[in-house]
């Protein structure tokens, strides 16, 4: 595993009434398990485990959860009839999906079904937390600790809440990746991050390799962040990236 930088930690999320989020992580691979759930408890939310399918729906109806985690192959029943039967029972309950990697099917499938997000294992328990706060947003069950959701770097500001981006007043629209590519650059100002630093944080660290992703990745960035305007996103050769103010 590639070293981790020390991004400035996000805003605890929390219910408006002061409240643990409450989430499900559902997964036959104990070891999985047991990391998501210390991941997710790092956050103060609270977790609850299942390993199969109809354990899941037993504590789904029992503990109510705000958001789950959710892989789709379960040893008897699968996690899109798990999300059936969520739904039929009324909760709209965000869902993220762990898939197969490059199953394609199968997250084309859980998004028709009802899911609201994926990932593919293998994947960063980071990858996983920002995913799941990004669905617990939007879901606005939640509100965070910070009362200034956004990072601004020169002209250039963040939103973590809307997931809004503007340079110079003007609106950008950045996929999901290229906001979290963004907001990692954003978070470490000035800091030369390595692409295998931004693999780690971004994708997976387990991503194969295939650092030409994040080249692919920083040309679009600099097509919306920069073009026409003083560039922020800066190469610097034989060591990676790195944002810092336009002069």
């Amino acid at each position: 595993m590639s070293t981790r930088v020390n991004d400035n930690p996000a805003p605890k999320l929390h219910k408006a009434d002061g409240s643990a989020i409450r989430v499900l992580v559902v997964d036959d691979e104990p070891g999985l398990t047991d990391l998501l759930s210390m991941a997710l408890r790092y956050e103060g939310w609270d977790v609850r485990s299942a390993g199969d399918g109809q354990q899941a729906l037993r504590i789904a109806r029992e503990f109510r959860p705000d958001a789950i985690v959710l892989d789709i192959m379960l040893p008897d029943i699968d996690g899109l009839q798990v999300l059936q039967r969520v739904r039929a029972d009324g909760h709209e309950t965000p869902v993220l999906f762990l898939t197969a990697k490059d199953s394609l099917d199968d997250r084309i499938a859980g998004l028709t079904a009802g899911g609201d997000d994926y990932v593919t294992k293998p994947f960063s328990l980071e990858e996983v937390v920002a995913r799941l706060r990004g669905l617990i947003r939007r879901s606005t069950l939640a509100v965070a600790d910070s009362s200034d959701p956004r990072i601004t770097i020169g002209d250039l500001t963040l939103d973590e809440d809307s997931y809004e981006v503007f340079r110079a007043g003007e609106q950008i629209e950045l996929t999901a990746t290229e906001f979290e590519l963004l907001r990692f650059l954003m978070r470490n100002p000035r800091r030369v991050l390595s692409k295998a630093q931004i693999l780690d944080r971004v994708w997976s660290y387990d991503f194969g390799g295939r650092s030409s992703v994040v080249e692919i990745y920083i040309s679009y960035l600099r097509k919306k962040i920069d073009a026409g305007r003083d560039p922020m996103i800066h190469t610097v050769r034989g060591a990676g990236y790195m944002l810092k103010t336009a002069k």
